[in-house]
């Protein structure tokens, strides 16, 4: 409407970032995995020639004392975040709709 906040699509994103990183955390400190940093960006765009028309592109920065093998790991746990899972899957909405 008149540009005060986050369209949905940036709020999906956030999700994304949100999720990513702590799904990413809870692991690394499962794992005793030494991460001094973690920052995750998400950036949605549209395109309507395109399928699916909405794209979001993940870019995870990690800062620590990890290993190769590591931080392959931690790629591969970012994509079983449930909002990562939620998006590449779908789902199903269901509408009621209630009042006078």
């Amino acid at each position: 409407g008149l540009d005060l906040g986050p369209d949905p699509h940036e709020l999906v994103a956030a999700g994304l970032a949100a999720c990513t990183t702590m799904t990413l955390r809870l692991y690394a400190n499962q794992k005793g995995w030494d991460i001094s940093g973690l920052h995750v960006e998400v950036f949605s765009s549209f395109d309507k020639d395109a399928t699916p028309h909405e794209r979001f592109e993940r870019i995870i920065t990690l800062e620590g004392d990890l290993t190769d093998e590591q931080r392959e790991r931690l790629f591969q746990i970012a994509e079983k975040c449930p909002i990562h899972k939620l998006l590449t899957a779908g789902a199903k909405v269901v509408t009621t709709v209630g009042g006078n």
